[in-house]
């Protein structure tokens, strides 16, 4: 094995009961669902695992406005859009979900209204994005898309090919704007928490990953410092009346 690896079987051991963040999500999805199938992934991009996750709990429509959209397998049907107003019918589905979307979305009220028309009443919308006081987000935040570029797939030692980094702006990436917003789409709050799992940014080089690691212990050491945690998992619930 590599260092990568070392390290995290050492620290990150599934065998020993670590469960990563996308399947923490993905628990988070499943929960959510409740009774129904239909199910639109915001953002679905191309073939990927978190789309196969959500077909497996029933019918998957996707949108995006990336037109890679239409080459991901998992979705029965695939829509591109301008970002703006989704191209469904008022109460078309029964869970709304997006992973790693938020932090891309340029008009976050329009965006939550449109994801509360939507859904049917008692509909719920999961989502995971990342918390802007974290460093990651931090940096991005204070650093040029060419940048994101330039290092952002080195740093979490993606392929090559693997695509691109989108656009961020954080406008959604706070607990307190997330409650705001969905207070405004008048979608309450069923469950909103930081989480900080293993330190992905870090896999280019142990110089990154043991200081990475550090931070993550430490913000998992009491709730104090979960504000800190890299990602806000959320769930929000249309009312059913």
């Amino acid at each position: 094995m590599g260092w990568r690896e070392r390290a995290l079987e050492r620290y990150y051991d599934r065998s020993k009961g670590f469960v990563d963040g996308t399947e923490e999500f993905h628990r988070l999805v499943r929960a959510a669902l409740g009774r129904g199938s239909r199910i639109l992934e915001i953002g679905s991009g191309p073939s990927n695992p978190s789309s196969a996750f959500f077909a497996s709990l029933g019918e998957l429509t996707g949108i995006d406005v990336d037109p890679a959209v239409k080459s991901n397998g998992a979705l029965a049907r695939a829509e591109v859009f301008d970002g703006g107003r989704f191209p469904f019918e008022d109460g078309s589905f029964d869970l709304c979900v997006s992973n790693y979307v938020l932090e891309h979305v340029p008009d976050p009220r329009l965006h939550f209204a449109e994801v509360r028309r939507v859904l049917r009443p008692g509909g719920a919308y999961a989502f995971r994005t990342p918390n802007r006081l974290h460093y990651v987000s931090a940096v991005s935040a204070l650093t040029p898309h060419w940048f994101h570029e330039l290092v952002s797939n080195r740093l979490r030692n993606h392929p090559e090919d693997a695509h691109d980094p989108y656009p961020t702006v954080y406008a959604a990436n706070s607990t307190r704007a997330l409650r705001r917003l969905a207070e405004d789409a008048e979608l309450p709050v069923e469950e909103l928490r930081h989480v900080e799992k293993e330190p992905s940014y870090g896999l280019a080089s142990p110089l990154l990953f043991y200081p990475f690691l550090a931070y993550e212990r430490f913000v998992n050491s009491s709730e104090v410092w979960g504000f800190l945690r890299a990602n806000i998992f959320a769930v929000l619930r249309r009312p059913a009346v």
